[in-house]
C-alpha cells in the first residue's frame, strides 16, 4: 500500500471519529460543525482507495468508486432535516447499492447456495414492515422511498454472500462484514428517525459509526479484491 493511500485511510478514520462524536452531540453547534467534517468523509476514503495498489487490479473498483460517489450525494443531502432532504438522500444512497450490487454480482459464485441470501430476505421481511408503517405515520410520502432503499440495501447484503472463490477470503468476509454493517446502521437510523418519538443522542452518533465503518469495509473488501493471489476453486 501506498504512503498516500495509508495517509488518507488515517484521515478517513480520524474524520469519521470526529464526525461521529459531533453527531453524538446534544449540541446544536456541534451538528452545525458537521457541515465541515461529513462531505469530506467519502471523498477521502474514495481517494484513499483509489491510490491503493490492490484497487488497482480489483475487479471491483469502478463499482466501489461510483457507489462511494453516490453515497458522497446522500451524506451531503442529509445534512439537511427537510422530507425533501431525506428523499434525495435515500435516493442517493439506492443508487449507490445498486453499484455495489452490480459489481458483487459480477464476481458471484453460480454455484453458490441461495440458502444465505434467502435468509437475507427473510430477515428483511420480518425487519422492515416495522419501520416503513412507523416512516408512513409520520411521513407518508417518505414511506415508498424507504422501502425502496432498504430493500435494495439487503440487495447489497445478500449479494455480498454469493461472492466467487476468485475473490480472497479475506475481501469477502470484510465485504460481508460491511455489508452487514451497513443494514444495522440504517436500522438504527430508521429507528432513531421513524420509530422513537424523543431518541438519545447518541444514538446519531451509532448510526454513524457504523455507517462510516461499513463505508472503511466495504472499501477494504474491494481493495483485498484487487490482490494477485487467488484462491483455487475446490476440487481444480
Amino acid at each position: 500500500m501506498t504512503r498516500a493511500s495509508t495517509s488518507l485511510k488515517l484521515a478517513y478514520a480520524a474524520l469519521a471519529a470526529v464526525d461521529t462524536a459531533l453527531s453524538a452531540s446534544p449540541k446544536p453547534a456541534h451538528h452545525h460543525a458537521r457541515r465541515c467534517t461529513k462531505p469530506l468523509l467519502l471523498p477521502t476514503l474514495a481517494a484513499s482507495f483509489a491510490t491503493d495498489p490492490r484497487a488497482r487490479r480489483s475487479p471491483l473498483r469502478r463499482s466501489t468508486l461510483a457507489g462511494q460517489a453516490a453515497g458522497w450525494v446522500g451524506d451531503v443531502a442529509l445534512l439537511g432535516d427537510e422530507p425533501q432532504h431525506f428523499a434525495l438522500g435515500a435516493s442517493a444512497f439506492a443508487t449507490g447499492h445498486a453499484c455495489y450490487i452490480s459489481g458483487l454480482l459480477a464476481q458471484r459464485d453460480p454455484d453458490a447456495s441461495l440458502a444465505r441470501p434467502a435468509a437475507v430476505g427473510v430477515a428483511w421481511a420480518v425487519g422492515a414492515p416495522r419501520t416503513l408503517l412507523a416512516a408512513y405515520r409520520v411521513a407518508p410520502a417518505l414511506a415508498p422511498v424507504l422501502a425502496g432503499y432498504s430493500a435494495v440495501l439487503s440487495g447489497t447484503a445478500a449479494a455480498a454472500t454469493v461472492l466467487g472463490p476468485q475473490i480472497p477470503a479475506d475481501a469477502r468476509r470484510a465485504t460481508l462484514a460491511g455489508a452487514g454493517l451497513f443494514l444495522l446502521s440504517d436500522s438504527l437510523l430508521g429507528l432513531r428517525k421513524f420509530v422513537l418519538a424523543d431518541p438519545p443522542a447518541w444514538l446519531e452518533g451509532a448510526v454513524m459509526a457504523t455507517y462510516t465503518g461499513a463505508q472503511f469495509l466495504l472499501a477494504e473488501g474491494a481493495a483485498r479484491a484487487g490482490r494477485l493471489e487467488r484462491e483455487p476453486r475446490a476440487g481444480a
